[in-house]
């Protein structure tokens, strides 16, 4: 069984909430079932829409098709979800500013564990 964690910034900001609401219905509902099977059957429930972020330690949940949204998160506890990130990815290779605020948000919520 596993958590889901949206990243808060430190003024209470939630954009990873803040992106779902931006998406259509049915956007929304892939995300969220996802999110669900995570919660009830673990990571290896989804694995096909999985992907490791090669040279980080961080992975993307895929939407694929017309959607192409990408989820990025990183597993910092045992079966927690941290979800920092998510974007409509419009090239093959995902962007340097996304990837600049996954780490900028990660690296933030480490300094406030700790």
């Amino acid at each position: 069984m596993g958590k889901i964690l949206y990243y808060v910034t430190l003024s209470g900001d939630n954009p990873f909430s803040n992106f779902l609401d931006q998406l259509s219905n049915n956007q929304q509902t892939k995300i969220l079932r996802i999110f669900s099977n995570i919660k009830v059957y673990g990571l290896s429930s989804i694995l096909p829409h999985v992907k490791k972020l090669s040279g980080t330690p961080f992975w993307e949940i895929r939407i694929l098709g017309k959607d192409n949204i990408r989820v990025v998160y990183i597993c910092p506890l045992k079966e927690t979800v941290l979800v920092l990130h998510g974007f409509i990815k419009k090239s093959q290779k995902t962007p340097a500013r996304e990837m600049e605020t996954v780490l900028q948000r990660y690296k933030e919520w480490l300094s406030r564990r700790g």
